[in-house]
């Protein structure tokens, strides 16, 4: 195998001055332990996980009530609980952080210009709403809700939720009706805070009747906070009633350890989405390792993730508080009025840590964008996930952004809310592969018989707990649902759905979904690779590959591609996709047919979703394995419901 493209290094400073850096000093210094580099401490802080956990307690210096006698209680994966015992609040954690030198958010939308709220108003504000929600009788477990935009009024409820212990859990406006209340329901929240409508691409969506449609769906629901003008007109609570007045204080309550935090969903494309439960402080110290040490945030500097409520980014991102960041959100299409809204966005903001998805890089590739046009000069960090980003994505980044950028790809997912895989402030960049497996962060790739594997593709798992792993998936008894999505083929070992490589380097591919993997003749193939060599092919926007395992040992595996605007499948464009991934891979990838489609199934999290298309082409009945609510664009199944019909 040979070594890829060496895309970036780290200089003396920029390695001296990195967090993770800073640590491993304070480790030798307080901890009588040293480690010459990286692999050292990866390989002690999973093997130590006791140690290592405690150690990101005492050196973020976390606030508490309480003690405990051990870090972990419980034998084995998942039934695992951590630091039994205390009491704490995440966003007495983010509030620490709070000066008058610098701003807490900073916003912009397709409607709005740049705004900056300082930490006193956003204090003042958070305030407010937890006032009222003390005055509503809202207690530790009780579950509030959003339907809202990113916007700092997500932000505002979010931690005005948290700070009294209660249960969070969000969705975007761009939901399906059905989606909300199905995700909703399950946690039977006390009060629902909505917006009345949002912009995207220009236009404007009206969400006036699907607040009423939620308010029917959702029967546990006691009071309604409505930011927009059709609040009043409803008799709903106003958003801006609330949240101007300016005479509370803010209080913390804080909670055990292992209390909810939020409930997160997953993408819900074969029935009801499950309910992933996460706890207060694992998120915490997760979200304070992560974001500190490989996305290396530092006080003061701006940090920024497209994303929506809807995705776990969103959560995500608000970690960046922790840090002592200023969190940058933006509400809109991030394709509007063109591909260069972001890079403009980025500059306008000041931004120094870029976060988006590997589909916004590849697409602005293919529309040819040049962001170095744009002052990036305090853009030091770019990170990308939500599917796998191909070497060429990586090489883009370099020759159109910026030649000393740290691009930090990253893979984790709403399972845990973070990475198990990333950036890593001091070790090279090569094209194609994730940096580091994460601190504290067991994971393997494991052949079948559950072996360890080096250079091979295998399962992606994790072989020692996290405190991020959900506490329970709401509504699941006896922990049925939770230990099928993770322990059932390796027990007490968490398969993670992921076909996964360890590089000779350390480094780590990702290959795409397991579930969703090709496998033709005993050979595994990563979706990732089909689609890196159509993506070559500049007369098709988007592909889907697909395999169906047939009786005898035999395998159909369909391409679906999207072609580009005014562009047909034509015999010739068929050849050169053949050839090019018989170039590119080898025979056994090629695709059995190519068929042209209108367009592919994505999660409203944006997430290309092969899976439910897998099943109806498998004869399932489409009513049980796709929930067209979970989906962006729910029509594109029609066509796979007719295919699947004629065969």
């Amino acid at each position: 195998m040979s070594t890829p493209t060496l895309l970036w290094e780290p200089s003396e400073t920029f390695v001296s001055d990195s967090n993770l850096s800073h640590y491993m000093q304070w480790m030798k210094e307080n901890k009588n332990i040293s480690f010459g580099e990286y692999e050292s401490l990866w390989s002690w802080s999973t093997e130590n996980i006791k140690e290592f956990w405690e150690s990101i307690w005492e050196y973020f210096e976390i606030q508490f009530d309480g003690g405990y006698t051990t870090v972990t209680s419980g034998k084995k994966m998942p039934f695992i609980k951590w630091f039994e015992g205390t009491r704490l609040n995440y966003a007495e954690h983010i509030f620490r952080n709070a000066t008058p030198h610098r701003p807490a958010i900073v916003f912009k939308s397709e409607e709005s210009p740049l705004l900056e709220i300082s930490w006193d108003t956003l204090k003042k504000k958070v305030a407010s709403l937890q006032h009222y929600f003390i005055e509503q009788g809202i207690q530790p477990g009780d579950c509030i809700v959003g339907y809202l935009p990113c916007t700092p009024d997500a932000t505002i409820a979010f931690l005005a939720a948290n700070s009294l212990g209660a249960i969070w859990s969000s969705c975007s406006p761009d939901f399906g009706t059905q989606s909300v209340i199905e995700r909703f329901e399950q946690i039977k929240p006390k009060i629902l805070i909505a917006v009345d409508h949002y912009q995207y691409n220009g236009k404007v969506f009206d969400k006036a009747e699907v607040i009423e449609a939620l308010i029917k769906g959702i029967p546990s629901l006691q009071k309604i906070i409505v930011i927009g003008d059709s609040g009043k007109k409803n008799n709903h609570v106003d958003w801006n009633d609330i949240t101007a007045k300016s005479n509370h204080v803010l209080k913390f309550e804080r909670v055990p350890f292992n209390h909810p935090i939020w409930v997160l969903y997953s993408s819900g494309t074969t029935g009801l989405p499950k309910a992933i439960t996460h706890s207060h402080g694992g998120i915490l110290l997760e979200q304070l390792k992560y974001g500190t040490f490989h996305n290396d945030i530092k006080p003061g500097e701006r940090c920024f993730w497209y994303t929506t409520t809807g995705w776990m980014m969103w959560n995500y991102i608000q970690g960046s508080l922790l840090a002592g960041s200023t969190l940058v959100l933006y509400d809109g299409s991030p394709a509007y009025p063109s591909m260069e809204a972001m890079w403009s966005f980025i500059e306008e903001a000041k931004i120094n840590h870029f976060g988006t998805s590997a589909g916004f890089i590849l697409a602005n590739m293919k529309e040819g964008v040049d962001a170095k046009k744009f002052d990036l000069s305090p853009l030091r960090s770019l990170s990308s996930t939500g599917s796998t980003l191909p070497p060429e994505g990586f090489e883009w980044i370099y020759k159109n952004v910026k030649s000393d950028l740290w691009l930090a790809s990253m893979s984790g997912g709403t399972d845990v809310c973070s990475a198990f895989v990333g950036g890593n402030p001091i070790w090279p960049v090569f094209a194609g592969e994730i940096q580091c497996r994460a601190l504290g962060c067991k994971l393997e790739a494991f052949s079948e018989e559950g072996k360890p594997l080096l250079g091979e593709v295998g399962e992606m798992v994790i072989t020692k707990p996290l405190p991020s792993m959900p506490i329970y998936f709401w509504n699941d008894e006896n922990h049925t649902r939770y230990l099928e999505s993770y322990f059932e083929m390796y027990p007490g070992i968490w398969r993670h759905g992921d076909w996964t490589e360890i590089t000779p380097r350390s480094g780590v591919i990702i290959y795409g979904r397991s579930d969703a993997t090709l496998n033709r003749g005993g050979i595994r193939i990563g979706t990732s690779e089909i689609y890196r060599a159509v993506d070559k092919i500049t007369e098709v926007k988007d592909s889907m590959i697909i395999c169906i395992e047939k009786e005898g040992g035999n395998f159909w595996m369909p391409l679906f591609v999207v072609m580009q605007p005014g562009t047909e499948l034509t015999e010739a464009i068929i050849k050169n996709i053949n050839q090019t991934i018989r170039n590119d891979y080898s025979p056994r990838h090629l695709p059995d047919t190519i068929l042209e489609v209108k367009d592919l199934p994505y999660t409203i999290s944006g997430k290309k979703t092969e899976t439910p298309v897998k099943k109806v082409l498998m004869g399932l009945d489409p009513r049980k394995v796709v929930n067209k609510g979970a989906l962006k664009n729910p029509e594109s199944m029609e066509y796979f419901i007719e295919l699947a019909n004629k065969k």
